[in-house]
């Protein structure tokens, strides 16, 4: 399947994946995605149906049963559809987060999402962020971006996202770290950076430092691409 203009980044949780992808599809006028949003759509309806996250094959027919979509909400991003029901609003919660990182260790899920996000490659130019962008979603991509930073600093981003939740940053770093561990040992296709990425550790940069990086290192211009 042939893919069209597209930027792949990668990287563990709290990384700045879908801060820095925002800003560069402000600033290349490609719509973004973030992969991760499909993944918590299927721990929504998971939970909703009041199924365990590690049952493979109560998950995965959750997943087929739900008809997990996105589509282009004609704002730069897309919107998360389970059959016609919008949940985009719905993904940020902590429990919805923590449902997502089990979901996401099953081959079938994994297969069927990558299958979807393809699909969304080959039909729309796109940022995609996530966890195996780089390495099996868009590894046609020639603009591959791995991001990382400590947990520690990653914790101190995550508990902006919950302020006004009563967590604690000690949950937050606890969650982090165990999410860390599954991601990187997961037998299907585990994080990783992809071969030839860009990888920048932001923990001491901001936001923009490590766009202006991303910019420079792949020729981008306001409102395009160059030559990778």
């Amino acid at each position: 399947m042939p893919l069209r203009t597209s930027i792949a980044i990668d990287g563990p949780a709290g990384s700045g994946k879908s801060t820095i992808a925002k800003m560069l599809s402000a600033a290349t006028g490609l719509p973004y995605l973030s992969t991760g949003e499909m993944y918590r759509a299927i721990a929504l309806c998971v939970l909703r149906a009041k199924i365990d996250p590690y049952e493979a094959d109560g998950v995965l027919k959750c997943a087929l049963d739900s008809k997990i979509s996105a589509v282009p909400d004609g704002r730069g991003g897309f919107r998360i559809l389970c059959g016609e029901e919008d949940v985009t609003g719905l993904l940020k919660s902590p429990e919805v987060g923590r449902a997502s990182s089990p979901v996401a260790i099953h081959a079938a899920v994994r297969k069927l999402m990558v299958s979807l996000q393809r699909g969304i490659a080959a039909d729309n130019d796109v940022i995609m962020d996530g966890r195996d962008i780089g390495t099996v979603v868009l590894k046609e991509s020639e603009r591959k971006i791995y991001l990382d930073a400590t947990v520690e600093e990653r914790a101190r981003r995550r508990l902006l996202d919950f302020k006004g939740d009563g967590i604690g940053y000690e949950e937050v770093l606890n969650d982090l770290k165990e999410r860390d561990r599954r991601d990187s040992s997961r037998e299907v296709d585990p994080l990783r950076p992809a071969e030839g990425a860009l990888i920048i550790d932001s923990t001491n940069m901001s936001p923009q430092q490590v766009v202006d990086e991303i910019i420079s290192r792949f020729c981008i211009k306001a409102g395009g691409l160059g030559d990778a």
